[in-house]
């Protein structure tokens, strides 16, 4: 901790700092064992207008040894639910495993975590049953997806984001509805949805890390059988994700500690998606429509209720 008033007095110094400083223990002694960011955006609006502010640094080790050994196997747990879900679904990991997780950790180390987890759940999936990948479906979502990011970069700083998390959340739950209804049906839809779809896909992705439900609802009815969505979706979602990905690598939010974390849980991972890989092959097609229509539920209300 900074041996003066810490983070606040920290920061009230910040207007005579110079525009290039990355070691405030130097220029400010009372703040040694502070970190110096510049802020995206969305937070200098938070920030009442300041674009640098002084944070404290997260240390994973820190962070793991705060938890008992009940929270331990809890997040364990979630993490194998998690992608027992995505191993039986194609998807609904990150929709399951980030909310859960961040009762106990921070955000900065969950969304790193999971995100890379996703990764490379996609590509297990998308090389394992890439006999089955759609790629015309993956060539014309792809292009409204890139458009989407783009749209949200500026949206990011012009609309109020609890009042589009929440309408995202009510629009997903209210299509969920209506697709567990109607699951009896056969009706396919036309590839120009992939304009909506995978617009709202990658604006929605972009914004809030929650992209996947659209980019199902599309597949969805598009007559998919249940193998080629799920190698289809992991296709796109590997394509999609690597610009997330390695603007995670490039921000600086994964670090050794990181890397370490990840690699304690893949083997969770692994066993997880095997096993829901083996339940996959054993479930018909509109038990498996279910799911996604009760994962898209969950998806909804979770939207909701942050």
């Amino acid at each position: 901790m900074p041996s003066g008033g810490g983070v606040d007095e920290c920061n009230s110094a910040l207007p005579a700092a110079k525009s290039g400083l990355d070691t405030p223990g130097k220029k400010f002694p009372q703040c040694a064992g502070l970190e110096y960011r510049r802020l995206s955006p969305r937070s200098v609006r938070r920030n009442g207008g300041a674009s640098s502010r002084f944070t404290t640094r997260t240390n994973l080790f820190q962070v793991l040894e705060t938890l008992s050994p009940l929270q331990l196997a809890l997040s364990a747990a979630i993490v194998s639910v998690a992608y027992l879900v995505r191993g039986i679904a194609g998807f609904g990991s990150g929709l399951i495993a980030i909310p859960l997780l961040a009762l106990m950790m921070p955000l900065q180390v969950v969304v790193p975590l999971v995100v890379v987890l996703d990764y490379m759940a996609s590509a297990s999936h998308g090389v394992s049953q890439r006999s089955r990948i759609l790629w015309r479906e993956v060539v014309v979502l792809l292009p409204f997806a890139a458009l989407g990011v783009l749209g949200a970069l500026w949206v990011f700083q012009q609309v109020d984001e609890a009042l589009l998390r929440h309408a995202l959340g009510l629009f997903i739950l209210l299509f969920a509805i209506y697709s567990f209804l109607s699951i009896e049906s056969q009706r396919v839809i036309s590839r120009r949805w992939a304009a909506p779809a995978g617009g709202l896909g990658g604006f929605i992705g972009t914004l809030f890390g929650t992209g996947g439900p659209f980019y199902v609802l599309y597949l969805r009815f598009r007559g998919l059988d249940k193998s080629a969505f799920r190698a289809t979706f992991a296709t796109i979602f590997l394509l999609d994700g690597a610009g997330r990905l390695a603007g995670y690598v490039a921000s600086g939010f994964f670090t050794l500690d990181q890397l370490t974390l990840v690699a304690v849980a893949l083997p969770v991972m692994v066993i997880s998606l095997v096993m829901g890989g083996h339940i996959h092959t054993r479930m018909g097609q509109q038990t498996f429509q279910r799911a996604i229509s009760l994962i898209l539920v969950g998806s909804g209300l979770t939207l909701l209720m942050r």
